[in-house]
């Protein structure tokens, strides 16, 4: 426990968050996440995301930027488990009411196929609620899960042990809007029929939970069950909504009761002393997920005269158009003679492209994790499916061509820092370029019409997909990007995509190879994929994931190593 005000008074009343503060429901609550986050386009909602420059932190930024592109939660908050819809929803649409009204309904919708799965959060939360009941605390839940959810939920929890220790609860849909808005805990304030002060305390465990608290003029106790760093903490918040005490457990709350006593010995029915069980263990820190760290390869990179960049899924955002393309191009392969010559699944590079090879033959359609996914483009699909059948894979690619041309023409960059890290490469007088399995006719026109003032001015070469007998992963391309500027094929050269065709085509080439990890693949996955094995023996130099490092990572180099 720290961070302690002096401003907190011993408790009438503790007003508890539901999720990740007295249950953990996270399992029932991502699979419902995951299946609505896919649904955000035909909810009107992709539009609604908050631009990165009005998020309240990087960290937000970079969750509206991979939902925006994926359609996905980020894998760190997938692995680390630690925040709530809620906090999702804040972060990526802030003060649009309307849109997280709509985006909770969604949630909602998903959440009834997987609710009840659901158990204490700390370890003896029964024996340490009971313990408050018996010092005179009145109990309470204040939650944006709708009645419905809770209700049950709270009949599971501990075998229904838990179904007569909260005096009153409020839910989502006994009020008109979601926490942060205030009216969740002003009504269980009318319920308990007290007033908004200090001694009543809210404990949540989120930045939205204070917010709340704060909004509702009462005392905000962070619960940090998710183990959060401390600094990390801090950064959320200013003084005016900061919480007023941090806890790490409930045996931290019981600490914190037992030392206010001591300054108003008559406050509680019996003492902390008297009532308190056996201390039971904090929450479990989650396991780290395994960010991949090949920056050590930065001291031994040249300094680059050339960046050649990949188009789809590096500079810009164009899945959408890919995937409609994408499935409506399948069912053509039967008749264009493709079903026969995909590879046997024992020449597969991983087990799940085996799977995706045996699930393409037999239903003649993605499956629908790879498009849930949305990290893998059409030319990776295409390697997976056809290896080094080059005749099979010039006819997919010009199958794809025919139904791309109803879907593009929408293009985003991928990053809002796209712009200025091309025109920062130019004022270090390092030539820029770009290499795309693109047509001419689709990279040229989704070229003018990037950011609505296109980015032809900050290329000096650009070579597409019809531009070389053979696309990426041969390196023609690459080959005839540096022709055309005059320079050699050498390490001086970086070429900077999102796939394993990229990498090949790069290292096929002689050129510095840049993984550019916009999927945020973490590092075992990465290692799947870069084998480094005999058969498959190409592995990029670097791995940066997002335009910040990338550029970090030129800097490096323009100032040498230490």
């Amino acid at each position: 426990m720290d961070s302690l005000s002096e401003d907190l008074k011993a408790p009438s009343a503790l007003i508890f968050d539901w999720h990740g503060t007295l249950v953990d429901t996270h399992d029932a609550m991502f699979s419902a996440m995951e299946d609505m986050l896919p649904r955000l386009e035909e909810l009107g909602l992709v539009s609604q995301l908050l631009h990165e420059e009005q998020c309240r932190t990087e960290d937000d930024a970079r969750l509206v930027r991979y939902i925006r592109i994926f359609r996905r939660l980020h894998p760190r908050i997938l692995a680390e488990r630690r925040v709530s819809r809620t906090d999702i929803f804040n972060a990526i649409f802030g003060n649009n009411t309307a849109a997280k009204r709509t985006a909770h309904q969604a949630y909602n919708e998903a959440y009834r196929r997987y609710f009840g799965q659901v158990g204490p959060f700390q370890p003896g939360a029964y024996e340490y609620l009971s313990a408050l009941r018996s010092m005179g605390i009145r109990l309470a839940v204040a939650t944006n899960r709708n009645r419905e959810f809770l209700e049950k939920e709270l009949q599971t929890v501990d075998e229904g042990r838990w179904q007569q220790l909260f005096e009153v609860i409020v839910c989502a849909d006994d009020v008109t809007e979601y926490k942060p808005d205030p009216q969740v805990i002003n009504r269980a304030l009318e319920k308990l029929n007290l007033p908004a002060g200090t001694d009543v305390w809210y404990v949540g465990d989120s930045y939205v939970d204070m917010q709340t608290a704060n909004r509702a003029g009462v005392a905000g106790l962070f619960y940090n069950g998710a183990c959060w760093e401390r600094d990390r903490i801090r950064s959320w918040f200013t003084r005016r909504d900061a919480p007023l005490a941090v806890l790490d457990s409930f045996e931290d709350l019981m600490d914190l009761l037992a030392l206010l006593e001591r300054e108003e010995p008559e406050k509680f029915r019996y003492s902390p002393a008297e009532v308190r069980p056996r201390a039971f263990p904090p929450p479990a820190r989650p396991e780290p997920r395994v960010e991949p760290d090949w920056h050590p390869a930065v001291v031994r990179l040249i300094r680059p005269e050339i960046v050649l960049f990949d188009w789809h899924a590096t500079l810009v955002d164009t899945l959408d158009a890919m995937y409609h393309a994408v499935d409506d191009m399948f069912p053509d392969f039967h008749k264009l003679g493709l079903m026969p010559r995909m590879l046997a699944p024992e020449d597969s590079k991983t087990p799940e492209d085996a799977k995706l090879v045996a699930y393409v033959r037999e239903f003649a359609r993605l499956h629908p994790k790879v498009k849930a996914d949305r990290k893998i483009s059409r030319t990776d699909i295409f390697e997976v499916l056809f290896g080094d059948d080059q005749e099979a894979k010039q006819i997919a690619h010009k199958a794809f061509n025919h139904y791309y041309r109803k879907h593009y023409g929408t293009v985003k960059a991928f990053e809002s820092k796209v712009r200025a890290v091309l025109e920062g490469l130019r004022q270090l007088d390092i030539q820029v370029g770009v290499i795309t399995n693109r047509d001419r006719e689709f990279f040229e026109h989704e070229l003018a019409a990037v950011e609505d003032t296109g980015w032809t001015e900050l290329f000096d070469v650009a070579v597409c997909g019809d531009d070389t007998p053979l696309r990426k992963p041969h390196p023609d391309q690459l080959l005839l990007a540096v022709q055309k500027l005059d320079y050699p094929p050498d390490p001086s050269v970086w070429y900077v995509g999102d796939s394993t065709t990229d990498v090949i085509a790069a290292k096929r080439a002689g050129m510095t190879s840049v993984f550019f990890n916009g999927a945020q693949w973490d590092l075992p996955w990465l290692n799947r994929i870069f084998p480094g094995t005999h058969k498959h023996p190409d592995k990029p130099d670097v791995v940066v994931n997002d335009f910040s490092e990338f550029w970090a990572l030129v800097l490096a180099c323009e100032v040498g190593p230490p």
